[in-house]
C-alpha cells in the first residue's frame, strides 16, 4: 500500500507561531477564560485524590531535573517540564469533571493548562493575554487534531493519543521551534502519544483512564527533543490530505466555543441518565426510599459504564449505575458522591445493583454528536413512572453560565484550599485578559503547595 499524501501543513505552522492575542474574538477570550476557571476548580478537586498524589509523587522522585524545574500543580514541588505536565494532567484526570468536546470524546484543557503552566512557571510566558492567546492555541491543535484521529482511526483510544499534540504545538511555540522542527515535534508527538484503549478502561475502570497525563508528558517531550534535532514521521492527524479539511478554517472557526463543561464529576455518558433521573425525582417528589428498582435506555457506550459497587472513585466516576443511583440517594452529584466514603451508601447500591440498563437504537444513531437516555422509576407500590429524553447539561447549547461555573469552581477548590485562596485564583483568572496582566500571583496560587 502506497503512503497517503502528506501536504506540508504551513497553514498550520504559521497559526502556532503567528496567533497573537488581537486575533481573538472576544467571545473566545471570555470562553478561554471559563475552560480556566473550570479547570483550576477540577485540577484543585482532583488533588486530593490518590491516583494525583501518586502521579506527583513519581514525578517528584523519577522526573527531576538539573535546573531550575516547574511546579506542580497546588503541589510546589519542582520537576521537570513533561513531569510537571505528567503531573498536571494526571491530577485534573483523577476528577472526571473537566471540559471536553463531543466528537473528540474526549478532553483537551487536562493536557493543554499543565503544559501550558509548566512553560509559563520556566518564564516563557509572562503575560495573561499571551497565556490566554496560548490557551486557545492549545484548543484549537488538539481538538482538530482529535476529530481527525477518530476520522481516521479504527479504534477508539484515550484523549492522550491526539491531545498530545496540543501541547507540543504549545512547546513549539514557546521553544522557539522553527517551522520545520514544528512539524518534527508534532509528528514525534503524535506517534509517541498513548494509543490506549479507552473501552478497556470504561469496562475495567482504574487509575490509567483518559492517557491525558502520558499524553502532556508526550507533547512536552516532543517539543524538548525536537529543539535537540529529534526527528519524527509526520502527524498525519494534521498533515494527511484527507484530514486537510479540519484545519483549514484554523482562525475562523473557533472550537474552543464547542467545548462542553460538565455539572457532574462523572464521565459525560453517565451525565444524561443523571439528568433525566434527578428531573424525574424532582418532579414527582419522589424520596429514594420509595423507588424500588431504575430502569435506564441510553445508547451504548454509556450503557458500558455498568460498574455496580464500585471501590474507588475512579470506578465510581466511569459507573452510570452509582452516579445515577448516589444522586438520587443523595439529591445531588458533587466530588463528595464518588468519594470512597461514599461508596458505601446503602440506598445507592441497593438501587444501583438493581438497575436495568437498555440501548436505544435511536440514541446509538446520535452518538457521539448528541447523548441521550431516559429513566423509568419503579415504586415500592407498582406506580410506574418516565422521564423525558435528557441529554447533558453543559453543551454549547445549554451552556452552563458563568455563575454555575463559577459555583462548580468554588463548591471544588474551597474544601482543597479554602475560600480565601479559590476567591484570590478566581480573581486572577478573570484578570489575564487586562493588557500586560503579570502571571506571576496566579502562578503562585495554583503551583505551590495546597
Amino acid at each position: 500500500m502506497p503512503p497517503l499524501p502528506v501536504n506540508d501543513a504551513s497553514t498550520l505552522t504559521k497559526f502556532i507561531h503567528g496567533l497573537v492575542f488581537a486575533d481573538l474574538p472576544p467571545e473566545v477570550v471570555k470562553q478561554s477564560v471559563r475552560c480556566m476557571v473550570d479547570l483550576c476548580g477540577v485540577a484543585a478537586g482532583g488533588s486530593s485524590t490518590a491516583l494525583s498524589n501518586i502521579a506527583r509523587n513519581h514525578a517528584a522522585e523519577h522526573f527531576g531535573t538539573n535546573s531550575v524545574g516547574a511546579r506542580m500543580l497546588f503541589d510546589g514541588r519542582r520537576v521537570s517540564m513533561p513531569g510537571a505536565a505528567l503531573a498536571g494532567g494526571m491530577t485534573i484526570d483523577s476528577l472526571d469533571a473537566h471540559d471536553g468536546h463531543v466528537l473528540t470524546k474526549g478532553h483537551v484543557g487536562v493536557t493543554v493548562l499543565p503544559a501550558l503552566l509548566a512553560l509559563a512557571d520556566l518564564g516563557h510566558v509572562r503575560y495573561g493575554q499571551e497565556f490566554l492567546c496560548a490557551l486557545v492555541l492549545g484548543y484549537e491543535v488538539a481538538t482538530r487534531a482529535g476529530i481527525a484521529l477518530h476520522e481516521t482511526a479504527c479504534d477508539y483510544h484515550t484523549s492522550g493519543a491526539w491531545n498530545a499534540l496540543g501541547a507540543a504545538a504549545l512547546g513549539a511555540r514557546f521553544l522557539a521551534l522553527n517551522p520545520a522542527e514544528t512539524l518534527e515535534a508534532l509528528g514525534i508527538a503524535e506517534y509517541h502519544g498513548p494509543r490506549s484503549q479507552m473501552m478497556r478502561c470504561i469496562d475495567h475502570p482504574t487509575m490509567v483512564k483518559d492517557g491525558s497525563g502520558w499524553g502532556a508528558m508526550a507533547g512536552m517531550s516532543a517539543a524538548l527533543l525536537a529543539k535537540s534535532g529529534f526527528t519524527g514521521a509526520p502527524a498525519l492527524t494534521a498533515q494527511e490530505e484527507r484530514v486537510a479539511h479540519l484545519w483549514a478554517d484554523l482562525g475562523t472557526r473557533w472550537y474552543i466555543l464547542e467545548q462542553y463543561f460538565k455539572p457532574y464529576p462523572v464521565c459525560r455518558w453517565a451525565q444524561p441518565a443523571v439528568e433525566a433521573a434527578l428531573a424525574l425525582q424532582r418532579e414527582h417528589g419522589i424520596p429514594v426510599d420509595r423507588i424500588a428498582r431504575v430502569e435506564v435506555t441510553t445508547f451504548h457506550q454509556a450503557a458500558r459504564l455498568a460498574t455496580r459497587s464500585p471501590r474507588s472513585t475512579e470506578a465510581a466516576q466511569y459507573s452510570l449505575p452509582f452516579s445515577v443511583a448516589i444522586s438520587l440517594a443523595r439529591g445531588s452529584l458533587g466530588a463528595d458522591e464518588v468519594n470512597v466514603s461514599s461508596l458505601t451508601d446503602a440506598e445507592a447500591l441497593r438501587l444501583s445493583s438493581g438497575m436495568l440498563l437498555k440501548e436505544d437504537a435511536e440514541f446509538n444513531a446520535h452518538f457521539p454528536a448528541q447523548r441521550w437516555a431516559r429513566v423509568s422509576f419503579e415504586l415500592l407500590d407498582g406506580t410506574l413512572l418516565h422521564s423525558e429524553a435528557h441529554t447533558a447539561r453543559g453543551d454549547p447549547e445549554s451552556m452552563l453560565s458563568a455563575t454555575e461555573i463559577e459555583e462548580k469552581f468554588l463548591t471544588l477548590a474551597t474544601p482543597i484550599v479554602g475560600l480565601a485562596k479559590a476567591r484570590l485564583i478566581l480573581k486572577e483568572v478573570e484578570s489575564l485578559g487586562h493588557q500586560k496582566s503579570d502571571m506571576s500571583a496566579l502562578l503562585d496560587l495554583v503551583l505551590n503547595e495546597r
